[in-house]
């Protein structure tokens, strides 16, 4: 049988607010292998889940999660502000894994130290990288793996398969295990490549339970989506379909 992609939950999934407790808990409480979130610091060093530096205060005013601190945070920001330490301890607790979309370099030291201290570095890896980024951590460790974000524009300005040999090359140049591609930018011929490289392939952020079936039939290693009860009945079909043609008399 076909090994399916792994499911990734992105942040905010299943209608709930991005960072926030309820939209981990309902990607746990529904299976998903990993759990994708964005991560940035605050000005006494804290990585927290943040997609912004911009953050809303309770004087109605905005403030800069980067100028504040964590405790500053708490008592004045609208939304509350999660650490990423905590929310490690459940992904430690469930036996899961989570993808940490880093937002800024200085994010990078802190959170290597805090993975490595928590001794998580089998269940975390690194995504938002381009290749400065992607190199910028490979000299800081290679202990803790990471995704090459492509660079978007190459696909406009090159050929596609010049595009995709030019990811995989950066991709293995920073020590990345894989390229993270979205997903309207995969095609069949993006394979042959990254299996020369032996590149995993990921994909980010569907949502329509077509692509999700044609990216798994592809080939894909793992897609990122905020209704991962889609995608996984997108899985659960697919077996049924496979365990089918198994039993069907030749």
């Amino acid at each position: 049988m076909r090994s399916f992609p792994l499911i990734t939950a992105h942040t905010g999934c299943m209608g709930h607010s991005a960072h926030s407790l309820e939209s981990l808990c309902a990607a746990l409480k529904l299976g998903a292998d990993v759990y994708e979130d964005d991560i940035r610091l605050t000005r006494d060093g804290v990585p927290v889940l943040a997609h912004d530096d911009e953050v809303l205060l309770s004087s109605g005013r905005h403030g800069s999660l980067a100028e504040m601190t964590l405790e500053e945070l708490k008592h004045a920001s609208v939304s509350p502000i999660l650490e990423l330490a905590y929310v490690l301890t459940w992904i430690r607790t469930t036996g899961k894994t989570m993808n940490l979309d880093m937002k800024t370099d200085d994010a990078l030291e802190p959170t290597y130290d805090l993975v490595r201290r928590m001794e998580m570095e089998d269940r975390v890896f690194l995504s938002g990288c381009g290749y400065e980024r992607a190199a910028l951590a490979q000299r800081m460790g290679s202990d803790i793996r990471k995704l090459l974000n492509v660079d978007i524009e190459s696909f406009r300005t090159l050929s596609y398969e010049e595009a995709v040999q030019h990811a995989c090359v950066e991709a293995k140049v920073a020590g990345c295990f894989g390229i993270n591609v979205p997903y309207q930018a995969v095609q069949p011929k993006m394979f042959k490549n990254a299996k020369r490289y032996n590149l995993d392939v990921y994909v980010w952020t569907v949502a329509e339970s077509e692509d999700m079936k044609r990216l798994a039939q592809w080939g894909v290693n793992s897609i990122t989506t905020r209704d991962p009860a889609a995608l996984i009945a997108v899985r659960e079909e697919m077996n049924q379909a496979e365990e089918i043609m198994e039993w069907r008399p030749s």
